[in-house]
């Protein structure tokens, strides 16, 4: 909210601010390492350009891990060493993986056209993904070091960001209705589950949404749980 981390309670509470110092410019996609003592942040550096970054999970100075930009935080490696995220080079956008300590950007995806929301599944063996590489926004998959891609879903739904369950068996994933293009707030979607090696999706929920509403992982630890943001508009006094 306003560009900071908030933390809340599973039970409903009142939210309570991170600290991560100098990031105040902090978009949606951040999320906790898989043994929940680190939190990968995207944070909007002086130039505008997004940028990843990691600090301790109860807050502090956070360090950074992409040196370019744009780059947008999507996942950890089960063993938590490589991020993988959304980043512009050259005019397009792909999927990239980068160790946690820093280091060269390892680009995982070529082919023209928008690559967006990896995530790695439980086993560390693949990489879920988003692509319109076939002219509608489908759900892919390929190996973690980018081979051997493989469409998931095939119908005339825009789908957006998977994310897969802890106990491998299930994604859960966002759909717009027909012909929409890109991801924006302020429209009816679905929230849709299906087997995490294929299957016929079926919808979790309706609900007005969109942008924000499940791009990064939101399952709960025990796979029976799935958060994720729905939102109205309302006309100011």
């Amino acid at each position: 909210s306003g560009g900071r981390i908030y933390t809340l309670p599973v039970e409903g509470g009142i939210p309570t601010q991170l600290e991560t110092d100098f990031a105040g410019r902090c978009n949606n996609d951040h999320g906790l390492s898989p043994d929940g003592t680190q939190l990968a942040i995207s944070h909007h550096t002086e130039d505008g350009s997004s940028k990843i970054y990691i600090l301790p999970s109860r807050g502090g100075i956070p360090r950074l891990v992409t040196q370019k930009g744009p780059s947008y935080w999507h996942g950890w490696s089960p063993d938590g060493t490589m991020l993988t995220y959304c980043a512009e080079r050259e005019n397009d956008y792909d999927v990239y993986a980068i160790p946690v300590v820093g280091g060269e950007e390892i680009r995982l995806t070529s082919v023209a056209g928008l690559d967006d929301g990896p995530e790695y599944s439980p086993d560390g063996n693949y990489i879920y993904f988003n692509s319109i590489r076939t002219g509608t926004m489908q759900i892919w998959r390929m190996k973690a070091d980018g081979r051997e891609p493989e469409q998931l879903t095939f119908d005339e739904y825009p789908n957006w960001f998977p994310h897969p369950s802890p106990d491998g068996q299930w994604i859960v994933f966002l759909s717009y209705e027909k012909g929409e293009e890109g991801h924006p707030a302020n429209r009816d979607v679905l929230l849709r589950i299906m087997p995490m090696n294929g299957g016929k999706p079926r919808i979790l929920a309706r609900l007005f949404g969109g942008q924000g509403t499940i791009n990064v992982p939101s399952w709960s630890p025990d796979s029976q749980r799935v958060a994720f943001v729905s939102y109205r508009l309302f006309r100011p006094r």
